[in-house]
């Protein structure tokens, strides 16, 4: 089980080589523990291996473990001939999959593709950064359907007699990092709490992803000037014009761009709920996009360990209502 085992270059590849379960579980296992695997429960080496089971035995400890456990399969009655072929489409699909796309492709109901879909975001997420330096792009958008699409119900719940523009929408903040030394730039986001981006927040969150004294670029939005009293802090007004020499915030746009034809294109709609979790997919693969296929498969795979998701909280049901 400890072997060196050679991965696919492509999808076709993918489903071929992960169709025998035992070279699934060997992949996962050489990727999770390549010095050989380890009991999760007390971390002894050189259990013994059940292969009836695909299962591991401590010798320590003497309790028993599988490749899932602790990562974002445990529990999962579904195959790893499945989940790996999930992981590769979902982590290289420019546009996202859908639930019921990916359940055909696998043959799972739709509520299981959905839950999949959700573990592997999961994954996807990255929890710590560095904050960046150098050139930095500042800006927000605003995520939800447009009013006039509104059921007549709901467009008097949400609007309450309001023409429309950015209520009943989720704001979004993101920063965009014009790292020259990697060849690319990388952004990161997050969810407001409110429904539009107050000039508090608009510092805080630019304090927590961005060094002091790094060159700001953002729109004329009112809640960005403050940031001149800690950033060289330069504005592009978009009434007049969308550039002006480095002078721009073209590469948000991009993004956001990209992210609402996912979006729209592939999800249709997206609760406010679970919004943070479609940007951490989006922005993994942006974040990736110069690296290939296979690479990117395999960092999200190694990104499994630690970040368990249960069906009851995805959906909400473990929170306290007294809380929500």
């Amino acid at each position: 089980m400890n072997k060196t085992i050679a991965a696919p270059q492509s999808l076709t590849q993918a489903v071929k080589y992960f169709a025998n379960e035992d070279i699934a579980v060997a992949f996962v296992a050489g990727l999770r523990w390549p010095e050989g695997p380890a009991c999760p429960h007390c971390g002894g080496a050189d259990p013994s291996y059940l292969t009836t089971r695909r299962i591991w035995k401590c010798r320590a400890c003497r309790k028993q473990f599988s490749v899932k456990v602790g990562t974002i399969f445990e529990d999962s009655p579904v195959p790893l001939s499945k989940w790996l072929p999930a992981m590769w489409l979902i982590a290289n699909n420019k546009n996202g999959i859908s639930s019921y796309e990916l359940a055909r492709a696998l043959g799972v109901t739709q509520k299981t593709a959905w839950f999949m879909n959700h573990r592997i975001r999961l994954a996807m997420h990255t929890g710590t950064f560095t904050r960046m330096s150098g050139e930095v792009e500042v800006d927000e958008t605003y995520i939800g359907g447009k009013a006039r699409f509104m059921p007549a119900d709901r467009k008097r719940r949400v609007l309450g007699g309001r023409k429309g523009g950015v209520t009943g929408k989720t704001a979004v903040m993101g920063v965009l990092s014009r790292d020259k030394r990697k060849g690319h730039s990388t952004v990161r986001t997050e969810v407001s709490p409110t429904t539009r981006i107050r000039k508090g927040q608009a510092r805080a969150f630019v304090a927590a992803h961005v060094e002091p004294g790094a060159t700001v670029y953002t729109d004329q939005h009112k809640s960005y000037v403050q940031l001149r009293n800690e950033y060289e802090h330069h504005v592009i007004d978009h009434a007049v014009a969308y550039a002006r020499g480095n002078v721009h915030t073209n590469g948000l746009e991009s993004f956001w761009s990209l992210l609402k034809r996912g979006i729209r294109g592939t999800y249709v709609s997206v609760e406010p709920f679970h919004l943070f979790r479609y940007l951490d997919e989006q922005v993994f693969r942006f974040n990736h996009r110069k690296t290939k296929d296979v690479a990117r498969f395999i960092d999200v795979l190694r990104q499994i360990v630690g970040k368990r998701l249960t069906y009851e909280h995805l959906i909400g049901a473990d929170l306290d209502p007294a809380t929500t």
